[in-house]
């Protein structure tokens, strides 16, 4: 534990840093306000000064890791064709997802939408009708982008974990016989699995071939003049 007997100053900004770091650490588990204190050299109950405790904290860290995606995709303009800068978008999100991968779990556990990720959608609503999108269809767009617009894709279902108990040799031998393509789809994909997984189901290959087959399909509906009811 950090010395406390001189006294620090604290601002909302570096508390919001030195969580990141934490939360990049450990995980959001590892992240408590005890611990974010220690690695701060201060007590507790001084964090409550800037953030008014764990929902504050985590509200903070939102807000954090949306300003990393506005400054990632500040750069990104419009170009001839629109796909281009929604997909450089959402690539941009990802990577800042890459960098912090709690990031997908906090935003889906939000109960309402955070102002900044609002102000996200905006800029990728705003290249879609300046491309000659409807609000309609825009509207449906991002119902159809869904997470992909923030850098990731939401899981179905998420692997059991070790806790869950393993399944035996005999059980996963008669899993194969009743289900041998499903089988065979998981061997391939975990076979192939690099690096840049955030989920058990998100690769970065995985996400840009879903992205570009959205924005492909959306591009059609624009051109055909259709409002995608």
């Amino acid at each position: 534990m950090a010395g406390r007997g001189r006294p620090r100053t604290l601002s909302r900004d570096g508390v919001l840093s030195a969580a990141v770091l934490r939360a990049d650490r450990t995980g959001l588990d590892g992240l408590t306000m005890r611990a974010l204190a220690d690695d701060l050299g201060v007590e507790a109950m001084s964090l409550y000064h800037h953030l008014p405790g764990k929902a504050g904290l985590l509200d903070g860290l939102v807000e954090h890791l949306m300003t990393e995606v506005d400054t990632a995709t500040a750069g990104i303009g419009t170009g001839e064709d629109w796909r281009d800068g929604v997909r450089d978008r959402c690539l941009a999100a990802r990577d800042v997802m890459e960098r912090h991968r709690w990031g997908p779990g906090l935003l889906m556990s939000r109960t309402a939408i955070p102002p900044s990720v609002f102000a996200h959608f905006e800029a990728v609503l705003a290249a879609m009708v300046g491309a000659g999108f409807t609000h309609h269809l825009g509207h449906r767009a991002l119902h159809s982008l869904g997470s992909m617009v923030l850098g990731f894709t939401q899981e179905l279902f998420a692997p059991a974990s070790d806790s869950d108990g393993a399944q035996s040799e005999e059980e996963l031998a008669a899993m194969a016989e009743l289900l041998p393509h499903v089988t065979a789809m998981v061997a391939a994909e975990l076979h192939a699995a690099d690096g840049d997984v955030l989920g058990w189901c998100d690769s970065r290959a995985e996400f840009e071939f879903t992205l570009d087959l959205l924005l492909d399909g959306l591009e059609a509906h624009r051109l055909r003049g259709r409002s995608a009811s």
